[in-house]
């Protein structure tokens, strides 16, 4: 069975900065603790009228694309990783198809996978590419979460993380002997659903919108951040360790680990507790926030362009969230 690699890679963040500083102004909070609790100085958020998750998608797809030496008509499949699509439906992976202007009636499907959206959606990829079912699958994780969050001093323990953009990679089979996606693994445990979600307006209430209004329910984000940071600090080196082992490799071996961008301070355990230099991980979380699906990708993207990440490279994606789900993908570049 071949391997997939990535050919491309590529992020799009929009242009609108909001800092910490601009934060305080909407909220009772300071600059020192949302940087204490997060590690996050600034984040990117949305401008009506020009972004839309699917075309944040499509700007980072065609710059995966143009490293890949290839066009959006080579394109045989999308997988497109989001939480907050254009439309409740159809997906935008669809639409992301459209932005694209690709013509064939090629299979696009979306996956709701929050914070691990983007390596489940490529852990799916690489079974279409690895059993030679198509040869060219995008990978897109693009969020706007800024328009969905409560942005006053109620909501700021979950609204000062979040931000939006968009990262893209394309897979292709690999042409080198050993090289590519060596392994995915998948996880979840239901059971803490409710730890992490926006509940309303869910699809098991009658007259689901004018239930929200006639009870006066919000649809903000809610999220129990102590359970939450509890279970990431121990399910990022498990599924970590857990693609080491099935390829026979160790932490030193490591050449780069790319953790979903969920707070500064997990990432900085896991670090640690990897054994991980300062070299071998990578954050961008003070800049961009939390971009759930979104994060991976656009460190990635930013990993290869600041050249952290070389030719012959041990790479570890690997990510939590929601759900509660994780996910890790071990490749060799």
């Amino acid at each position: 069975m071949r391997h997939s690699e990535i050919a491309g890679v590529g992020h799009y963040v929009p242009s609108r900065v909001v800092t910490n500083a601009d934060i305080t102004e909407l909220m009772e909070t300071t600059d020192e603790w949302i940087q204490e609790r997060t590690g996050i100085k600034e984040r990117r958020w949305f401008e009506e009228g020009k972004d839309t998750t699917a075309n944040m998608g499509a700007n980072a797809a065609r710059k995966a694309l143009e490293m890949a030496g290839l066009q959006p008509d080579d394109v045989q499949m999308i997988v497109f990783a989001t939480l907050s699509p254009d439309y409740f439906f159809p997906g935008s992976g669809v639409l992301l198809q459209r932005e694209l202007g690709i013509k064939d009636p090629i299979p696009a499907f979306d996956v709701r996978n929050q914070c691990s959206g983007f390596v489940y959606a490529l852990s799916m990829a690489d079974q279409f590419v690895k059993t030679g079912m198509y040869d060219t699958v995008l990978v897109v994780g693009s969020e706007i979460h800024s328009s969905g969050l409560d942005i006053s001093t109620r909501g700021r323990a979950v609204s000062v993380i979040f931000g939006d953009g968009a990262g893209a990679v394309v897979l292709r089979p690999s042409t080198r002997e050993g090289h590519g996606i060596l392994s995915t693994h998948l996880h979840s445990q239901g059971e803490h659903a409710e730890e992490l979600i926006v509940k309303e307006p869910g699809s098991n209430r009658n007259k689901r919108v004018e239930y929200v209004v006639d009870n006066h329910l919000d649809m903000y984000p809610y999220m129990n951040g102590q359970n939450v940071f509890k279970h990431a600090v121990v399910r990022f080196p498990q599924v970590i360790k857990e693609a080491l082992d099935q390829n026979g490799m160790q932490a030193q071996d490591i050449d780069m680990l790319i953790p979903h961008q969920a707070n500064l301070r997990i990432t900085q355990f896991v670090q640690q507790k990897m054994g991980l230099s300062d070299d071998k991980i990578y954050s961008n979380i003070q800049r961009y926030g939390n971009t759930t699906a979104a994060s991976v990708p656009i460190a990635l993207s930013e990993a290869v362009a600041e050249g952290k990440i070389k030719r012959g490279d041990l790479v570890c994606l690997a990510a939590f969230g929601s759900g509660f789900t994780w996910a890790s993908a071990l490749i060799k570049w």
